[in-house]
């Protein structure tokens, strides 16, 4: 898992494993705030929001 990681998304809410399948961590929904960007708390994975993209779909 590379620490530091830049994510481009297109959805305002995001789900995070760390990415390394049983290396990762568990699942975490993060909500990407007005700013347009988060950080995952357990890997560190930065998220940043696609320009023009819409909002979550909520599912």
């Amino acid at each position: 898992m590379k620490a530091d990681e830049t994510i481009y998304v297109a959805d305002t809410t995001i789900g995070c494993d760390g990415g390394g399948g049983a290396l990762g961590h568990p699942m975490v929904y993060l909500e990407i705030s007005t700013d347009g960007s988060i950080t995952c708390p357990y890997c560190s994975r930065h998220f940043v929001l696609e320009e023009g993209a819409g909002q979550a779909s909520g599912h």
